[in-house]
C-alpha cells in the first residue's frame, strides 16, 4: 500500500491536524496484507512539521514496524523531521529515496 500524503496538503503542520489525517485514513489501512509493505509517499510535500509526523507516522510504526517506507524523502523539511522523529522517539525509518 503507498500513502500520498500530499492528499492531506503540501503544508503539514500542527498535531490535530496529524491525528485528524490519521483517523480520516485509518480505515483505509484495514486491508494492509499480513506481509506487505506500506510506504509512505512524500512526493509534492513542502512542509512538513514534527508535530504533525508524530501523531501520523508514530502509531504506523508501532503496527507496521520495518514494513512502514519512507519514499521521496530528499525536501529539507521532510528530512528533517524524520530525522527529529527517530532520534526523539527512538526508532529508525526505513528510508527508499
Amino acid at each position: 500500500m503507498r500513502i500520498m500524503i500530499k492528499k492531506f496538503g503540501t503544508t503539514l503542520t500542527s498535531r490535530q491536524f496529524g491525528k485528524e489525517a490519521l483517523m480520516a485514513f485509518k480505515p483505509t489501512l484495514g486491508v494492509v496484507k499480513k506481509n506487505e509493505i506500506v510506504e509512505v509517499d512524500f512526493s509534492d510535500v513542502n512542509t512538513f512539521s514534527p508535530s504533525w509526523g508524530d501523531e501520523f507516522l508514530s502509531p504506523l510504526v508501532k503496527e507496521f514496524g520495518d514494513r512502514l517506507a519512507m519514499k521521496h524523502t530528499a525536501n529539507a523539511s521532510v528530512k528533517e523531521t524524520l530525522d527529529l522523529l527517530e532520534e526523539v522517539n527512538g526508532y529508525k525509518f526505513v528510508r527508499k529515496g
